[in-house]
C-alpha cells in the first residue's frame, strides 16, 4: 500500500546503517561493505546456497530481514564466504562471551620482595609478612637476594642460608605443605626464586 513501509525493507536499512559503523570499528564486513562481485552464500538456516552474484545474496538478505555478514575472505572457491544472519544480535551475542570470558579469566601476578644477607631480624621478619600476604593472595613469590661488594665472594654459601631461613619462617606460616618452588635464577649479584602456593 502506499505511504506503507515494508518491515523487510525497515530491516535491511537499519542493517545498512549499522554498517557505518562498522566500517571504523573491528568486526567481519556487512551488507554493502561487502564488495566482492561473487560470494559463497550461506542460508540463514546453515544451508549452502553456493556461490552467487553479490547482489542476489544482498537482495536475499534483505528478502529475509536480516544482513549479510562474511565470515571468511575466502573459501573453498577462492570467494569470500557470507551468512545471511542477525549481525546485531551477533555482534552482541560475541561481545557477551567476551566479557564472561574475562569475567572469569584470574589475572595472577608475580610480586617481587627484595632481601640483603646481612638483613636485620626486624626488617627480615617485616619482608617474610609481606611475602605470605603476597603468597595468600594467589600471587606469585619472587624472592630476590641483593649481594653487594665483597658479599658476591660468599653468594653461594650466604645466599643458601638465607634461602634455608625463608623456607623455614614459610613453614612457622603454616605453608609447608602447600608451598612450592617454581624456578631459579643464580648470576650476577643477585639469587632469586620463585615460589607459588599449591591448590
Amino acid at each position: 500500500m502506499p505511504g506503507t513501509v515494508n518491515e523487510n525493507n525497515k530491516r535491511f536499512s537499519k542493517g545498512s546503517d549499522s554498517l557505518k559503523e562498522n566500517t571504523t570499528h573491528k568486526g567481519p564486513l556487512a551488507n554493502e561493505a561487502i564488495r566482492a562481485a561473487q560470494v559463497q552464500l550461506i542460508a540463514a538456516d546453515g544451508a549452502n546456497i553456493g556461490v552467487v552474484d553479490r547482489a542476489e545474496a544482498l537482495a536475499q538478505a534483505k528478502e529475509a530481514g536480516l544482513d549479510l555478514v562474511m565470515l571468511s575472505e575466502s573459501g573453498a572457491h577462492n570467494v569470500p564466504v557470507v551468512k545471511i544472519m542477525d549481525h546485531g544480535k551477533e555482534l552482541y551475542k560475541s561481545k557477551k562471551k567476551q566479557a564472561e570470558s574475562k569475567k572469569n579469566q584470574k589475572i595472577i601476578l608475580v610480586k617481587e620482595v627484595k632481601i640483603r644477607p646481612k638483613i636485620g631480624e626486624h626488617d627480615y621478619d617485616r619482608k617474610i609478612k609481606q611475602a605470605v600476604e603476597f603468597l595468600l593472595e594467589g600471587n606469585r613469590l619472587k624472592i630476590t637476594v641483593q649481594f653487594h661488594g665483597r658479599e658476591v665472594a660468599f653468594k653461594s654459601e650466604q645466599g643458601g642460608q638465607l634461602f634455608d631461613k625463608i623456607t623455614r619462617s614459610f613453614q612457622a606460616e603454616g605453608l609447608s605443605d602447600r608451598i612450592a618452588e617454581e624456578k631459579e635464577a643464580n648470576a650476577g649479584k643477585t639469587w632469586s626464586k620463585m615460589f607459588f602456593l599449591k591448590k
